[in-house]
């Protein structure tokens, strides 16, 4: 009788241990990697037309959503630098501005003439129509502004990460599109321009024209990864991230930063902070000092959703980049912890991985607690740096699996968020399934505030 009490004992603890322990998916795909899909492939093409106006993509311009950068390159003179804009494709009787800048790389390499301006007093959850080009060949293209800050304002963020320029990183964006949404939290590594020879370039350019499809037609949110630094000595080229700030704009002044690389937005009832990896974060620099006072900007009442953006994960339970963030989370994550932000967002490991709400914040060198513990105040830390890049998959996940790890699987794909209302939003991990978008991972969130 003892030993069968026993045993019902065993099986029981067994059963718990595995209601509470997370999912590494069964799912197999081939680990083959896939090349950059090449220079003449029909998504890179460029469009028709006298100095046509190519690679146009938008970001908000400001923290509220009230203003939109427009930014495109023309690739033999500059020609006009205007924006006509309005609430009609038949009536832009709107104006705005811009600059034109070019850029060389490596003694070999001259950008395209890449122009950025901003259009203002927008009205939010409103249609825009604007056209580029006058004077030449003008294209024309429409956006939808976000919904004023609100603690009801639903909106749906695509989450994309390490995209790059394969034929997986073609059904990413297809599937992402198929699926919708309002704007997209971009969680680093654009071209994979780097992995070529010579950090080659024309790989900016093709990538500018692959995405253009859907990043004309709403705000991709930018955070920078590795593959932005772009740091090449080798061939002279000592500035870092001087391709992608040349590129891509931020509304950075706006959230009082003082670099384009840490800034953050107000979006419906989301307030979205943008880190950098690969700047300094040590105390009293810069984006540490941004960081504090910029939390303590945050109005939970008006915007209840916090989420932060960050390409090296704070938890990541692949051999792949592991523990790479792990001075990052020591400095910043119980501030993270204190604020209650509900979600961060990261890429970088070529997989995807959810975890539980945990954090780590009572660890010191001498307490020895160092292992994650479950914590309602703390976020969901989500990696998505799956988009299809040509480096291939990181399929090589610790076992056993730690309590704090709820799904992961080495799949491509990509994430969606949609917040509903102050309380709750609505989780889904699509995997790219030979051609098909299938939902692996879904999960509803209540806000921690």
């Amino acid at each position: 009788m003892a030993r069968m009490l026993a045993v019902l004992l065993l099986l029981a603890a067994q059963a718990a241990a595995s209601a509470s322990a997370g999912v590494t998916s069964p799912y197999r795909r081939s680990l083959l990697m896939l090349p950059d899909m090449p220079l003449d492939a029909d998504v890179f093409r460029a469009p028709a037309g006298d100095n046509a106006p190519e690679q146009v993509h938008i970001t908000q311009g400001d923290l509220t959503g009230r203003a939109m950068t427009i930014s495109w390159a023309t690739p033999k003179h500059p020609g006009s630098n205007v924006v006509r804009y309005g609430l009609a494709a038949d009536d832009l009787n709107l104006t705005a501005e811009g600059t034109v800048r070019r850029y060389t790389w490596g003694g070999t390499y001259q950008s395209p003439y890449i122009h950025h301006a901003t259009l203002t007093g927008l009205e939010h959850s409103t249609v825009y129509h604007y056209a580029v080009g006058h004077g030449y060949t003008v294209r024309s293209f429409s956006f939808k502004t976000p919904p004023k800050p609100g603690p009801d304002a639903p909106i749906k963020f695509g989450l994309i990460g390490d995209l790059g320029q394969t034929f997986h990183s073609n059904d990413t964006l297809s599937h992402y599109e198929a699926n919708g949404g309002d704007a997209v939290l971009f969680i680093g590594d654009l071209s994979y321009a780097d992995d070529h020879p010579g950090h080659d370039n024309r790989r900016w350019d093709s990538w500018a024209r692959f995405v253009e499809r859907s990043v004309a037609y709403q705000p991709w949110i930018w955070t920078a990864g590795n593959h932005e630094i772009d740091y090449a000595p080798e061939i002279g080229e000592t500035v870092p991230f001087k391709p992608f700030t040349n590129r891509y704009p931020t509304p950075f002044r706006a959230a009082n930063s003082t670099e384009p690389l840490w800034y953050s937005v107000k979006m419906g009832s989301a307030h979205v902070i943008m880190l950098s990896s690969y700047s300094s974060y040590g105390k009293y620099m810069p984006q540490w000092t941004w960081l504090q006072d910029e939390l303590a900007r945050v109005d939970r009442a008006t915007t209840p959703w916090l989420i932060v953006c960050v390409h090296t994960p704070w938890y990541n339970t692949n051999d792949y980049h592991y523990m790479e963030g792990e001075t990052m989370r020591v400095q910043f994550e119980s501030w993270l912890v204190d604020a209650k932000v509900d979600l961060v967002l990261s890429g970088h490991v070529h997989s995807y991985e959810r975890t539980n709400r945990i954090s780590n914040v009572v660890f010191d060198i001498d307490n020895g607690k160092s292992s994650p513990q479950l914590n309602a105040s703390a976020p969901v830390y989500v990696n998505i740096g799956d988009g299809g890049n040509t480096e291939g998959l990181a399929n090589s996940f610790r076992s056993p699996q730690p309590e704090y790890s709820a799904f992961r699987e080495a799949s491509y794909g990509h994430a969606t968020l949609e917040i509903k209302n102050r309380t709750h939003a609505y989780y889904e991990w699509h995997r790219n399934q030979d051609g098909l978008k299938v939902v692996a991972d879904k999960a509803w969130f209540t806000n921690r505030y």
